[in-house]
């Protein structure tokens, strides 16, 4: 029996670094074929660089300081337009979620704000911002506000009635009521609209910044293109990637650190 138990600790811990191991080994697949490919000459380095020299140019880029300051200011319109966007979209779900009034007054004409692809604004928000700070923040704004406002919404819309009647019951305040039972039913719903948010924010900072800007990773792609400079490019294209990855990691960390402390503070009700 021992024994048996002892295999199997070992075999779980064999399988972790595997599973852990296994998300990294397509692209490292078609990170080779790729260098292959171009080392052997299939591809032209006019159309697609090797990753070898992409990184060579990072490297470059990153020495003079240029990657640095410009993966800064796209950092900085990212963070900024989200925490507004989502704020945002938080409270009039919150409201509206939470009051029959304000969702028969409000939600019906969100929804129809929400149907309009909030990239074709571009040049409405140009004309009246110009092409400062203030327009790519409010574009990323705009475009995180719904994906985080219909899952808030819709999380604490459809929380459980019977919760709310063990509330009652317990003679709980409004403010208990939400922090203690409605709020943790329909955070999972709300964390999926943030995680949701995250890729749109990516998306539209990209547009943003490729059509009007002097400054972040999307001017350099644009700036880059008016050069014939493949490699910075596809650096570009990759460096977004890779926030891209990074942002969905932080945000499965969070959400499963949040929904954990949900668990355990249900257990110990």
């Amino acid at each position: 029996m021992q024994d048996s138990l002892t295999i199997a600790r070992k075999k779980r811990k064999f399988d972790l670094p595997v599973t852990k191991l296994l998300p990294f080994l397509l692209p490292i697949i078609l990170i080779l074929f790729w260098q292959v490919s171009s080392t052997l000459g299939w591809l032209s380095s006019s159309v697609l660089p090797s990753p070898l020299a992409v990184l060579q140019d990072g490297i470059k880029l990153t020495q003079s300081g240029e990657l640095p300051k410009n993966l800064s200011i796209s950092l900085y319109r990212a963070t900024v337009g989200l925490l507004i966007g989502g704020g945002v979209g938080f409270i009039l779900g919150f409201i509206n979620g939470m009051s029959k009034t304000c969702r028969l007054l409000f939600d019906s004409s969100i929804q129809m704000f929400r149907n309009i692809p909030h990239l074709a604004l571009i040049p409405l928000i140009i004309l009246w911002l110009g092409i400062n700070e203030s327009a790519k923040i409010s574009l990323v704004a705009i475009g995180t506000m719904f994906p985080v406002y219909i899952n808030t919404f819709h999380g604490i819309s459809s929380v459980d009635p019977d919760l709310i009647e063990m509330g009652k019951s317990y003679e709980l305040s409004k403010s208990q009521m939400f922090f203690k039972i409605i709020f943790p039913a329909a955070l999972p719903q709300i964390l999926v609209g943030i995680r949701y948010a995250l890729g749109v924010m990516w998306t539209t900072l990209i547009v943003a910044e490729t059509i009007s800007a002097s400054s972040g990773i999307g001017y350099m792609a644009n700036n880059a293109e008016d050069f014939m400079d493949m490699e910075t490019v596809i650096l570009c294209i990759v460096v977004y990637a890779i926030l891209g990855k990074i942002s969905d990691l932080v945000a499965k960390s969070f959400e499963s650190l949040l929904l954990e402390w949900q668990t355990t503070g249900r257990s110990n009700v």
